[in-house]
């Protein structure tokens, strides 16, 4: 997802959040590559080669930062009317008693 995602309430998603969607492991990378607007590739590399060169630090980081940044909400991607539509339905017409 991009930086310009919007939540259920139409407006941008803001903070800093771990984008498991994208993500290998536990999206710490995505969430920083979507925050900042940085290319995923580009930040899995800086990810990669700092574990190599500083492996304890940077292990101890991103656990770090698995454990304390919130998972990304989910996002609702299609067209505007027809999440207008499905929220008007949302008692119990739909069910049969």
């Amino acid at each position: 997802m991009s930086r310009d995602t919007f939540d259920t309430d139409f407006a941008p998603l803001r903070g800093f959040y771990r984008d498991r969607e994208n993500g290998w492991v536990f999206g710490v990378c995505a969430g920083i590559a979507d925050r900042f607007g940085f290319r995923l590739e580009i930040v899995r590399v800086i990810a990669v080669v700092s574990l190599l060169l500083f492996f304890w630090l940077s292990a101890a980081v991103y656990l770090a930062a698995a454990w304390l940044i919130t998972e990304k909400p989910l996002v609702y991607s299609g067209r505007r009317n027809e999440n207008d539509f499905w929220r008007s339905y949302r008692g119990n017409q739909w069910r049969r008693s």
